[in-house]
């Protein structure tokens, strides 16, 4: 049995008293009774003695032996998921753990587990106390040599970390592969995968010209859908060699594809495990979005083995140490891949509609946090994606040079190490020369900036005076904040929309400012007349931005800003002040109709035949349900969805010579290639569809252009104009969409990530009756509550996507999440917690249904047995009492 977590705290960190110097695994594999025997050489890493603690949980303890002499009993505790041994050695010895644990049984997918019918691990963040007993912390870095034995016939594969180094066949119809890491790492980076597995391979040349072997095993049902997943990879080896001069260090690189996966990828040192999601693509079953995924995810777990894996963290409040940095260099390798304009707007989207929503909810926390419970519950777009634009922002202030210059400066003071995000930033002061307390605020304070901007034009000096205010609302861990430091990368333009030159830098346009106090103004002298501001071009730093500006100079900034991101912006910011005026008139009963303005304004993208098609059909796209709920202090979910519904119905009608000119001017009879510019064009081809196929709130859509939706899924050689076409009409019309939906999972009901989009579908589906057709599918054969991506394709789509209903008044959406989770608790405790969050936002929304949501908070912290990982969010949702 294991005892609630406590809370642990980052000032109370000490370093490990015992180190595991190197670790000898045995595993002998069996569904049910899968034994270990561990042999760890340790030594004590303090003069004082101390007993020895390791983590063991959820594991049959069958032996333990000291310099291979059996320990009786009375010597060692195992209770509250610790081994405690009080009196061992003041110099090295051996400890030999023997364990039994069941595979089959393990419906947390952490630690050793069964998917289809073959063993993988996953040990992020604590998963290994789960397979031996060990100081499961990732400041203990050891060597590993694993043997693992496995029937022949279930398991004809046999693999783990590292080189292969001795292999054979044993009497018993059993085989044998022992595998060996020379890389001290943490256990967590432990990885084994065993199972009829078929192998995929090809090599990779690094710069020094060591040929490294490539292999991507997967079932066989799989095996022509891994090109793209290795392409991917030798693309990533490339980049990293080329941008940041880093080379490859093992023999082989390995990735496996497992249906049953809690997260995207995990970096295993040399063998990586991955949701089939991330490695399995052809034209006929997966999107563009889908391939752009892979790549981007297989370069993400690639770049782990610097940032990650040689360096890993001290412990795991730094975990934005290891993956803010590598998401910004997975970010950095697809803009290069596709459109480095589109990919920022990406990112910053994902910033700006979730990650602030992070920033103001009970969850709240620094890049860093200062404390947790469940560890599991910190893989955070906060860790993550914030931690990314705070590599960014240092990118920024330090330029390119300077910052590669810091990343060498990290790698080689820190190579094999386990540090902190200080040791990181420290690397960067000595590159730059200057010092960086300040602005490591951002990893020590959480939540969003909010900057205040004013401007004023003196015509007789011919000068511009902009000033900056910046406040952070309180949050947890601090009511009073200190004033952030910051890149606000600024331009402007005249009234023609040219702009006008700030420096003597390649990149005149634009002037870097620097904000560190809470209020500061910057002074722009010889500007002929009164400007135009762009203010945070690129994004440069995560913030939200409180700045009055005029309907004209938005739409000039959306015609004429040569920066993309503030191009973009100036148009969400357009629609969102007309949508926002005409959601208090649709609550005040009047009819919604749409500004010439923001008309116009489209009417002009879909003209521009010279931009990149990708980032016209975001700049087409209107603000998201979720981004308008954001700017409203009591949000109301039927409203936002009716008018911005109706927006885009009205639009299409104003727009339909247009967008069918579009629409018929991008087809392309060329066979499926996936490429940024054929991506682009069917992504633009795809949203005029859309457009198109909106109905009005009373259901009004004429038939032929339904049809044109039935057309393209019926022609469609690819799923991403298939899945395009098949949206469009789910949306529409409810009898049509039925029929292609029972048309679309007859052809691929074999297909498990095929199966997922169709789940998407239905979990998406605006029109009346989705909670009854999503509680429906539940019990259908295609779903199963013990597969990660089945979940989260349906329930977490219809919960945190389907606002209008999901949010019923009745609350009948709330009682589905609540049933979800209580039952999801049981099997899978990090799936649970992960889709909990729709309900912990309950205070932004009408007091009927805040009393709804709460009441399933409470229901749910009322369960006997709930998991640390649901608890806590319960907890911290909830007022204190």
């Amino acid at each position: 049995m294991t005892a609630h977590k406590k809370e642990t705290f980052l000032k109370d960190y000490t370093p490990p008293t015992h180190l595991v110097d190197s670790i000898d695994l045995r595993v002998e594999l069996d569904p049910k009774a899968t034994q270990v025997v561990a042999r760890l050489h340790i030594r004590p890493n303090t003069s004082e003695p101390h007993p020895l603690v390791l983590n063991g949980e959820r594991l049959e303890l069958l032996a333990v032996a000291l310099d291979d002499s059996d320990l009786p009993q009375a010597l060692y505790r195992f209770t509250d998921g610790l081994l405690t041994i009080p009196e061992v050695p003041e110099h090295p010895f051996v400890l030999t753990v023997t364990t039994r644990i069941n595979p089959a049984g393990n419906t947390a997918l952490e630690g050793l587990y069964l998917s289809s019918g073959n063993y993988c691990t996953q040990c992020e963040a604590e998963g290994f106390r789960t397979i031996t007993c060990f100081p499961d912390r990732p400041d203990v870095m050891s060597v590993f040599t694993t043997t693992v034995i496995g029937d022949k016939n279930a398991c004809p594969v046999l693999l783990s970390n590292g080189n292969l180094i001795d292999s054979g066949e044993l009497e018993d119809g059993r085989h044998f592969a022992t595998w060996h890491d020379p890389f001290p790492k943490p256990c967590y980076l432990f990885a084994l995968v065993a199972g009829d597995l078929v192998k995929i391979s090809d090599t990779f040349t690094t710069r020094s010209g060591r040929e490294i072997g490539l292999h991507i095993y997967v079932e066989e049902r799989n095996r022509e859908k891994c090109g793209h997943a290795m392409r991917s990879l030798q693309k990533s080896m490339q980049w990293d060699e080329e941008r940041f001069g880093r080379e490859y260090d093992l023999d082989t690189y390995m990735i496996v594809a497992v249906d049953d996966f809690n997260m995207g990828a995990m970096e295993n040192k040399g063998l990586n495990v991955f949701n089939s999601k991330y490695v399995l693509a052809l034209p006929q079953t997966a999107t563009d979005v889908d391939y752009e995924g892979i790549e981007g995810v297989i370069a993400h777990e690639y770049f782990h083995n610097w940032t990650g894996n040689r360096i890993t963290c001290r412990d795991w409040f730094q975990l934005s140490l290891k993956e803010g940095l590598t998401v910004f260099r997975d970010q950095e390798f697809t803009a290069d891949m596709i459109s480095r304009p589109v990919k920022r707007i990406q990112d910053a989207n994902i910033i700006r509609s979730f990650q602030f929503r992070e920033d103001g909810g009970p969850m709240a926390h620094p890049v860093r946090p200062p404390s947790f419970i469940e560890i599991n519950n910190f893989y955070t777009l906060t860790v993550y994606n914030k931690g990314a634009e705070v590599i960014r922002m240092l990118h920024t202030l330090l330029g390119a040079d300077t910052f590669r210059r810091g990343m060498d400066i990290y790698f080689e003071r820190h190579d094999g190490q386990a540090v902190t995000c200080d040791d990181f930033v420290a690397a960067m002061e000595s590159a730059w020369g200057k010092d960086l307390t300040a602005f490591k605020r951002w990893y020590s304070q959480a939540g969003t900036p909010e900057l205040t901007v004013t401007t004023e034009y003196d015509q007789k000096k011919r000068q511009l005076r902009l000033t900056v205010a910046q406040h952070c609302p309180p949050t947890r861990e601090c009511a009073e904040k200190l004033p952030f430091t910051m890149p606000l990368a600024v331009g402007l333009l005249d009234d023609q929309g040219q702009t006008i030159d700030l420096t003597d830098s390649p990149n005149p346009a634009t002037k870097v400012l620097v904000l560190s106090e809470r209020q500061q103004t910057f002074v722009f002298d010889t500007i002929n007349t009164c400007p135009t501001v762009s203010f945070l071009r690129n994004f440069s730093a995560p913030v939200k931005v409180r700045f009055e500006q005029r309907q004209e100079e938005l739409s000039r900034m959306m015609a004429h800003d040569p920066d993309p991101f503030n191009r973009w912006d100036a148009g969400q910011k357009l629609a969102l002040k007309f949508l926002l005026e005409q959601i208090e008139a649709f609550k005040q009963g009047q009819a919604i109709s749409v500004h010439d303005q923001l008309i116009n304004g489209l009417r002009n993208l879909l003209l521009d035949h010279d931009s990149d098609q990708a980032f016209l059909a975001m700049a087409l796209a209107l603000p998201s349900e979720n981004w308008i709920g954001q700017q409203m202090t009591e949000i109301d979910p039927v409203a936002v969805y009716c008018v911005r519904q109706q927006f885009r119905a009205l639009i299409a009608r104003s727009l339909r010579i247009d967008m069918v000119q579009c629409y018929d001017r991008l087809h392309s009879t060329a066979p499926y290639r996936y490429s940024a510019h054929e991506a682009g064009r069917r992504s633009l081809r795809n949203l005029c569809l859309a457009y198109l196929l909106a109905p009005t709130l009373e259901g009004e859509l004429e038939a032929c252009l339904l049809q044109r939706g039935v057309t393209q899924y019926r022609q469609a050689d690819n799923m991403t104009d298939t899945v395009a076409a098949l949206a469009a009409v789910v949306n529409a019309d409810l009898d049509t969409g039925n029929e292609l939906l029972a048309d679309f999972h007859t052809k691929w009901h074999k297909d498990p990530l095929v199966v997922d989009k169709w789940l998407i579908l239905q979990a998406g589906c605006t029109l009346p009756g989705t909670l009854d057709r999503v509680k429906e599918l539940t019990s259908h054969p295609s779903f199963t509550y013990k597969n990660p991506n089945k979940v989260r394709s349906l329930i977490a789509t219809f919960c945190a996507t389907n606002h209008a209903q999901f949010h019923a008044i009745d609350g009948s959406g709330y009682q589905f999440l609540g049933d979800q989770i209580c039952l999801l608790d049981q099997l899978n405790p990090q799936i649970a917690s992960r889709m909990i969050t729709p309900l912990t936002q309950w205070r932004r929304y009408d007091p009927p249904r805040q009393q709804l949501m709460r009441a399933q908070l409470e229901r749910i912290g009322s369960q006997p047995n709930l998991s640390d990982d649901v608890k806590e969010i319960v907890e911290k949702s909830l007022p204190s009492s």
